[in-house]
């Protein structure tokens, strides 16, 4: 890789495309698409694209014209790391500063950036090595290790499945209200029950027998591991 080219791509803007390429795929297997990725990004597409071409030239991603976007071997290095880095602020966020956890991504978008790898290290420590945050999503390793359980997104459970919630998405902070309010929390033991044929909402059987109806936004916000 030229100098030129390993500048143009040494930003954080970089960053935050290779972390969203990267999350796209960490519970579903279908790559991103340009058009996903400048909707998740909330730019141009037109932008989108030229930043692309910039990532596959520097060798951090493969893309084709009208295909999807993949991570190569030293894209998803570095898109791990930011994942971690990201995902060890919210936590130390929420843990030691008292932050909600519907408060804390535009927080930790900022501060990813501007942390050193040293004082990272310390709030890892600090925190007792944390291997998720505080929304199930799972905090790589230093060594971009990752394990996922196997799960399933509670809008595609079937009537009767049970499991325990895993992970509950960050995407939309009033959807993590809602839940707050529903006081549906992770780890929490859940089945899957008969839903109303009219409607999009899924019917939660809660361990205490209790049986309440969530919306589909809701559900889709929500992984059970089974």
């Amino acid at each position: 890789m030229s100098d030129t080219v390993a500048s143009s791509v040494a930003t954080t803007v970089a960053d935050d495309y290779l972390k969203t390429i990267c999350q796209h795929t960490e519970w579903q297997p279908e790559p991103i698409t340009p058009s996903q990725l400048a909707v998740a990004l909330a730019l141009a597409p037109s932008s989108v694209t030229e930043m692309v071409k910039k990532l596959a030239a520097a060798g951090l991603v493969d893309h084709r014209p009208y295909g999807a976007i993949t991570l190569t071997d030293a894209g998803r290095t570095r898109a791990l790391a930011m994942l971690r880095r990201h995902r060890l602020i919210e936590t130390w966020l929420v843990e030691r500063h008292d932050y909600g956890w519907d408060e804390v991504h535009d927080e930790a978008e900022v501060l990813e950036h501007a942390l050193s790898d040293r004082l990272l290290d310390r709030i890892d420590a600090e925190l007792g090595h944390p291997t998720r945050d505080p929304h199930g999503d799972l905090i790589p390793r230093k060594d971009g290790t990752i394990i996922r359980p196997d799960a399933v997104r509670l809008d595609a459970a079937a009537a009767g499945t049970a499991g325990a919630v895993v992970r509950i998405s960050d995407r939309d902070p009033e959807v993590l209200r809602e839940i707050d309010a529903l006081e549906i929390t992770l780890d929490e033991r859940v089945r899957v029950a008969e839903s109303p044929s009219d409607s999009d909402a899924v019917a939660l059987q809660r361990a205490s027998g209790r049986t309440i109806v969530v919306d589909a936004s809701v559900a889709r916000a929500i992984w059970l591991a089974v």
